[in-house]
C-alpha cells in the first residue's frame, strides 16, 4: 500500500466524490476508483457504499481516516517540537515586485523564527524562474502564476491576487478604460512578463489591433512614464510609496479586471520539508499583512 492512496482517500472524503477528488490529486476519476479498491483489498473489506449514484464512505473508511488525522497531528506536534531548530540552506527565486512587497516582511520574520536558516536570493521573470525551478538551479520562488495554469510537476500555493488597473496621467479628462486607450498613448507592460501578456490580452480585447508607444519592463518606470504624461497602462495595483513618488490618476476597471496570481512554487519532493514550509509559511505572513485578509483564502496547496 502507498501512503498516496490515503492521501487520495482523505481527498474523496472530502469532497464527496471520486470525480472532485480527482482533480485535488490530479489524477483521472477511475485512477481514484482503482485506487480505493486497492486500498479495499489491503484492508480485506470495502470503504465504500457503492450502491446508490454517489458514493458513501463505510463508518471504517470514516475510522481510517480519523486514525489518519490523528497520526498527521502526532507528526506536526514532533516537527513543530521546542528544540527542534530549522536549519539548512535554501536557494530562493523572487520576481522583482515581490522583493518589494513580500521579500522584507518574509525575511523578517523567518530571522526571528528560523535563524538558523541560509538564503540564496536572486531574481527574475516568473518564466525563467520557473525555468530555474525545473532546472534545479533554485529550491523554490515566489512568481506569477502563468496563464496555462502552471505545471502539474510542480507544487503550488497561492499568496495572493492582484487586480489590475488603469493608470493615467494626473491631468487626464477621465473616461472609459475604452475611451482612455484611444484618447492616450498606450504604455505597455513588457509582455515577456507574465503580468504582461495578461495586461496585454486584456487590452487588446477592450480595443482589438491597438498600437502600443512602447514597452517598459517595471511598474516603477511605467508609474513614472504616465505621471509625465506620456500616456497611460494597464499595470497591477501600485503600492502607496509609487502613488506618493508619481502622481497620477488610478482608474478601476470593474467586472472582468484583468488578475496575476501571485504563487510560492517548488517541487513536490520538497514540499513538506520543515525547511521549505518554513518559507511557505513566512511569505504568507507577508501576503496577508501585504495584501489583507483577501489573500489568505486558498493558502492550502493547490494542482493546476
Amino acid at each position: 500500500m502507498k501512503l498516496q492512496f490515503l492521501q487520495t482517500l482523505t481527498a474523496v472524503l472530502r469532497h464527496g466524490s471520486f470525480a472532485a477528488a480527482a482533480k485535488e490529486v490530479n489524477l483521472t476519476a477511475s485512477a481514484v476508483s482503482l485506487q480505493m479498491r486497492q486500498l479495499e483489498d489491503f484492508f480485506g473489506q470495502p470503504l465504500f457504499d457503492r450502491s446508490a449514484r454517489q458514493v458513501r464512505p463505510t463508518p471504517f473508511a470514516l475510522e481510517i481516516a480519523e486514525t489518519l488525522q490523528q497520526t498527521v497531528d502526532k507528526l506536526d506536534a514532533l516537527r513543530s517540537r521546542k528544540g527542534m531548530e530549522i536549519t539548512g540552506r535554501i536557494r530562493l527565486g523572487t520576481m522583482e515586485s515581490a522583493q518589494v512587497a513580500l521579500l522584507p516582511t518574509a525575511l523578517q520574520r523567518l530571522r526571528e523564527r528560523a535563524p538558523a536558516l541560509e538564503f540564496s536570493i536572486s531574481k527574475g521573470l516568473s518564466s525563467t524562474l520557473l525555468d530555474d525551478l525545473k532546472a534545479g538551479r533554485i529550491d523554490a520562488a515566489v512568481l506569477v502564476k502563468p496563464l496555462s495554469g502552471g505545471s502539474s510537476r510542480l507544487a503550488w500555493f497561492p499568496l495572493a491576487s492582484e487586480t489590475m488597473v488603469m493608470i493615467a496621467p494626473p491631468t487626464a479628462r477621465l473616461a472609459s478604460p475604452v475611451e482612455m486607450l484611444r484618447r492616450y498613448d498606450w504604455i505597455r507592460m513588457d509582455p515577456a512578463t507574465t503580468g504582461g501578456r495578461i495586461a496585454a490580452q486584456y487590452v487588446q480585447k477592450l480595443v482589438p489591433r491597438l498600437n502600443w508607444a512602447f514597452d517598459l519592463p517595471g511598474t516603477e518606470a511605467i508609474a513614472a512614464s504616465v505621471s509625465a504624461g506620456l500616456g497611460v497602462s494597464v499595470v497591477p495595483t501600485l503600492r502607496d510609496e509609487l502613488l506618493s513618488a508619481y502622481p497620477m490618476l488610478q482608474v478601476p476597471l470593474g467586472r472582468g479586471a484583468p488578475v496575476r496570481h501571485i504563487a510560492f512554487v517548488c517541487r513536490p519532493a520538497d514540499a513538506d520539508s520543515r525547511l521549505t514550509q518554513a518559507v511557505l509559511e513566512a511569505f504568507q505572513a507577508a501576503s496577508q499583512k501585504r495584501y489583507g485578509e483577501a489573500a489568505t483564502q486558498g493558502l492550502h496547496r493547490q494542482k493546476p
